[in-house]
């Protein structure tokens, strides 16, 4: 049977098995066939799924098969009602060299943002307030939140990816791993069982298989 983790990556570490940097492996000693689903950049934080379900894998990448994402962003600065309107219907941001408008999202200024601290902590500064955003997204682009606030004119200083649909970090602390069975991990990600079946991926995103990883 497929293997299923969930993890909150701690700032600072990469979010593959390879390198000579801190990577996953620094976390845990995961079965050898496990990979992390998409990826998480080293400056940020918070869930990050790993499994060997080729299939999930597909489907969760695929842009076909849109999927809530929830990110919690520290900015820079107090936003205004119009930044967030902006943020919500979508801005201009820079992808692969070429203008992207991002597609509307979910956005909101959470009243209470409970996480564990981070190490190292953001750089405070005495004249600058800060702010939680709440962003939910369909999509993933490269360092795309950041761009976003960046766009908005509130840039991030700390980002956590909170949720995957019904899959959270609720409860966790920073590099804490969690087993879960495929039921379990279908039903919070509202995926139906027969949606697909297993293995039936043809293009797994499982890339250096071959590599020594370890």
């Amino acid at each position: 049977m497929p293997h299923y983790f969930v993890i909150y990556k701690p700032y600072g570490i990469l979010s593959q098995f390879s390198g000579d940097d801190h990577t996953l492996r620094d976390i845990g000693d995961f079965p050898v066939e496990v990979y992390p689903v998409g990826r998480l950049d080293k400056d940020s934080e918070g869930l990050l799924l790993l499994t060997d379900d080729k299939s999930l894998n597909h489907h969760l990448l695929n842009p076909l098969f849109g999927h809530e994402r929830t990110y919690l962003a520290q900015v820079e600065g107090i936003p205004e009602k119009e930044a967030l309107h902006l943020l919500a219907a979508g801005v201009k941001i820079t992808v692969d060299g070429k203008s992207y408008l991002t597609k509307k999202a979910t956005v909101s200024l959470p009243e209470n943002v409970t996480l564990p601290p981070r190490n190292p902590p953001i750089r405070y500064r005495k004249n600058v307030p800060d702010t939680w955003i709440k962003l939910s997204l369909i999509e993933g682009k490269n360092r795309q939140v950041r761009k976003m606030t960046a766009a908005a004119g509130y840039p991030t200083l700390r980002l956590v990816r909170w949720s995957m649909e019904d899959l959270t970090i609720e409860g966790f602390e920073v590099g804490e791993v969690r087993s879960y069975s495929r039921e379990e991990i279908y039903s919070l990600l509202r995926i139906e069982p027969g949606k697909f079946k297993l293995g039936e991926a043809k293009s797994p995103h499982f890339p250096n298989r071959n590599k020594n990883r370890r």
